[in-house]
């Protein structure tokens, strides 16, 4: 097969401003080009989607085309060690979710100190769990060991959703998908942004847990802790003081394991969207478990009704408006709010090409007032990318 349609939820990652996911991994020995690019086409063989363009076939609609422009491949050499870089562009520039640019790049750059793997997809073929299936299937096949094979059938997301005849509006857009629309996106950032990284204990997390009063029924983790603490801390921060003004925290929840009939190994982008909300001033009031349960509510309603009804809505928005629209969704509120990856699953010892696994990593975060909670040992690191001021 050498087309692909998007489903409803790829469409929100593709045109001016779409986010790639891209990390960039430090290896302390020099990894073979040759063997990591025949490795590389034998596993593509299993994910072949990744060789892909986008292509306009109407006003409303994009296909993934495959084609050998689909997926580059690059060998640098450069002087600068990994703990000296200033970003993951020392290494990769990020992909473009638009038509005609391939959405996958790889780069490997040689240095003094061992080698940088680099790789950057579009969000819109891939989400997180994907994005290291792939890389992880790729490494098992350089070690010569076998793999999970994935899954590219779409059918369940591109079922004939329920569209609503009438005209869908932001809040519709808020309401059924946890979105926010109305608003051109910008463009990916050319300059640097000013990120922060800092780690947060598991014995911080913990006791926060344990001076948190649960409501009946509902069980706190330590990611509601972790995005309930963000939230209270970065808003404040970004936005001007209004006490009547609402703010918001956005999670991606992958729905492999939600909605009925998707298989557990699809690979593709399979999100949907939980966002809380409370005014300014209930923000700076609240304690961290009462923001962390309404964290865990507005995830909890994640189930297979609101994912069909969330695939609806943005598929009738795209049939009514175009393509066009889709450049007007956000992830996070643009002005008021925050949105929070959850990646502490990475799974960075399966990166291991034959010479042991990396020993560090850079990620792209392109998402201002965004952050990604990755693992660390005894901890998290979270990357906070600041808006600009």
């Amino acid at each position: 097969m050498n087309v692909f349609p998007l489903s409803p939820v790829d469409y929100i990652f593709t045109g001016v401003g779409s986010q790639p996911i891209t990390f960039a991994f430090s290896y302390n020995q020099i990894l073979d080009p040759g063997l990591l690019k025949k490795s590389l086409h034998e596993t593509l063989n299993y994910f072949p989607i990744l060789r892909s363009k986008l292509v306009r076939i109407s006003e409303t609609d994009y296909e993934f085309h495959i084609s050998e422009e689909g997926l580059t491949f690059a060998v640098l050499e450069s002087e600068v060690n990994f703990e000296e870089a200033g970003s993951i562009e020392q290494y990769i520039i990020p992909v473009s979710s638009i038509a005609g640019k391939p959405l996958t790049k790889i780069t490997l750059t040689q240095t003094s100190g061992g080698s940088v793997l680099a790789v950057s997809v579009s969000h819109a073929l891939v989400d997180g769990f994907s994005y290291f299936h792939f890389f992880s299937a790729w490494a098992r096949i350089c070690r010569g060991e076998p793999i999970i094979k994935p899954s590219l059938q779409r059918d369940v997301l591109l079922a004939n959703f329920n569209k609503s005849e009438k005209i869908i509006t932001a809040n519709d857009i808020y309401t059924n998908c946890g979105l926010f629309y109305g608003e051109k996106r910008r463009e990916l950032q050319s300059e640097p942004v000013h990120e922060e990284r800092f780690f947060l204990s598991k014995d911080t997390i913990r006791s926060i847990l344990e001076d948190t009063k649960n409501e009946p029924g509902i069980s706190l983790t330590d990611n509601d802790i972790i995005t309930a603490l963000l939230w209270q801390k970065y808003i404040p921060l970004w936005s001007k003081e209004n006490r009547n003004q609402k703010t918001y925290v956005t999670c991606p929840v992958d729905i492999r394991r939600v909605l009925s009939g998707l298989p557990r190994n699809y690979f593709g982008c399979a999100l949907s969207f939980g966002t809380a909300a409370i005014n300014f001033n209930g923000l700076l009031e609240a304690s961290i478990g009462e923001l962390a349960i309404l964290v865990r509510n507005s995830i909890r309603k994640v189930k297979n009704d609101y994912i069909l009804r969330s695939f609806g809505t943005l598929e009738s928005l795209r049939k009514q408006k175009g393509l066009d629209a889709m450049e007007e969704i956000h992830l996070r509120h643009p002005h008021h709010g925050i949105i929070v990856t959850n990646l502490t699953r990475l799974p960075i010892r399966d990166l291991n090409f034959g010479s042991g696994a990396p020993l560090d990593f850079l990620s792209y975060v392109d998402v201002l007032a965004g952050a990604a909670v990755l693992p660390a040992e005894n901890g998290v690191d979270i990357y906070v990318a600041h808006p600009p001021q």
